[in-house]
């Protein structure tokens, strides 16, 4: 198994270790975790590309384990009432439709890959979920809750690249 995979796995077996921590109220100690594993979402695809290392079963598990992590992160969020659960629920909603989505095109042969607005939003999600974490650190200093900006930035970019995906691949789902 190459490195990039292997980072992959690594992140999968940090959620539940990620869950645990936080649900025990540890904040900072799961902020840390969770920054760990999103740190090798970026890491594994550079090395990836980088060297040539790019497999079929990175380019399966990747993008599952990024879900798995951030998903996890916003229902523990939702369960600890840090954030409100229509948010998650939108951000949810747009993983499973564009999953499914990406699933059916590939049944067909075609490949539909991550877009600009894809990653933006799961960048958006990341920092919003360690800001949260962070109980908004070190902005709660300045009065700025930059951890609902962040959210609010990332619910509307989930939206946005969920459309795009959509628009663009809309042959996926016509009806012939």
């Amino acid at each position: 198994m190459n490195l990039p995979n292997k980072l992959t796995l690594l992140r999968i077996i940090l959620v539940p270790v990620f869950i645990v921590v936080l649900m025990t109220g540890h904040y900072y100690s799961s902020a840390a975790i969770f920054v760990v594993a999103s740190l090798t979402d970026m890491l594994d695809g550079k090395i990836a590309r980088k060297y040539d290392l790019v497999t079929d079963f990175g380019k399966l598990m990747d993008p599952l384990a990024d879900k798995l992590l951030v998903m996890s992160a916003l229902i523990c969020l939702v369960q600890l009432g840090d954030i409100p659960g229509w948010m998650a629920i939108v951000i949810l909603g747009r993983e499973f439709a564009i999953t499914g989505l990406r699933t059916v095109a590939a049944s067909s042969g075609v490949v539909i890959a991550a877009g600009w607005t894809g990653k933006i939003k799961t960048v958006l999600q990341m920092i919003a979920v360690v800001l949260i974490l962070l109980r908004n650190w070190p902005f709660v200093y300045l009065g700025i809750p930059m951890d609902q900006i962040v959210l609010w930035a990332a619910v509307v970019m989930t939206i946005v690249s969920g459309a795009e995906y959509i628009i663009k691949n809309r042959h996926v789902i016509s009806t012939k």
